[in-house]
């Protein structure tokens, strides 16, 4: 099946989905998880061809999305799942997967013109959602979603502070549709983040403000302490900060401090106040 079959392949199932009375993330994750396996089994080079079969299955996607005018989170969603789930059926999913499918994925959703901002809801969600049947845990793959996304998001010239915090609360419902601890995937997200915001040279105050901000929104949607989700958030910042650099730790410090959304974050084991 070639790379343009693929695309198209998804597209149409999207459309048809969104335009009847389907469930867009199971729809869009079932033609996804049936277009990898596809284009996956039998590949000399498996781990070599998952970021260019992701973009092209997200291009489809989104594609079909724009044509029909809705449904940009969900269906992003899906395809997410769907990779996952693919590659799952074909070789082993393993952290490096992950961080290809989210990078991918910002890719594909930049490359025909989405909302990449939104769509890194959609990412984030399906991302952890889809780590409870695999291999990889939920911290790692929160981390590896954090890094990877950053990177992303730097590459195609995305809002890093809107993305950002779109990234953890995904991650925050992605963990609680699994049942897995959300306090420790926005920890372990927010640690992605500002680390993927030390390697690409991102303002790692911008990539915490939009961590924190997630956070909160996230718990918000769920149910959480808004407190408890800020001060997990910076703590993974800091966490990350301090393999950076001082600047980037005081960076941190002084955003927690300062509150995001009304909330200051206490930064849980930081020895500074």
């Amino acid at each position: 099946m070639s790379d343009e079959g693929v695309g198209a392949r998804i597209k149409n199932s999207v459309i048809g989905v969104l335009k009847g009375a389907g469930e867009v993330v199971s729809g869009a994750a079932d033609a996804t998880k049936d277009a990898v396996v596809g284009t996956l089994k039998g590949a000399g080079d498996v781990a070599g061809q998952v970021a260019s079969t992701t973009s092209d299955v997200v291009k489809g996607a989104v594609s079909a999305v724009t044509e029909v005018g809705t449904g940009t989170f969900e269906a992003v969603k899906g395809v997410v799942v769907g990779v996952i789930r693919g590659v799952g059926e074909v070789a082993t999913v393993t952290v490096g997967t992950v961080s290809d499918v989210v990078r991918a994925a910002v890719k594909g959703t930049a490359d025909v013109g989405g909302d990449v901002t939104a769509a890194a809801g959609g990412i984030a969600e399906g991302i952890i959602s889809a780590t409870k049947d695999t291999g990889v845990s939920v911290a790692d793959g929160a981390t590896a979603l954090g890094k990877s996304a950053i990177k992303g998001f730097k590459e195609v010239g995305g809002d890093v502070v809107g993305a950002s915090s779109s990234t953890v609360s995904g991650a925050i419902r992605g963990a609680q549709s699994i049942g897995a601890d959300a306090l420790a995937a926005v920890q372990s997200t927010a640690k992605g983040l500002v680390t993927g915001a030390g390697d690409v040279g991102a303002d790692v105050m911008d990539v915490t403000k939009g961590a924190i901000s997630g956070a909160i929104s996230g718990a918000k949607d769920i149910g959480l302490s808004v407190e408890d989700a800020a001060s997990a958030a910076a703590t993974g910042a800091l966490e990350a900060a301090e393999s950076i650099g001082e600047s980037a730790v005081h960076a941190v410090r002084d955003v927690a401090a300062s509150g995001v959304d009304g909330v200051k974050a206490v930064i849980r084991g930081d020895k500074e106040t």
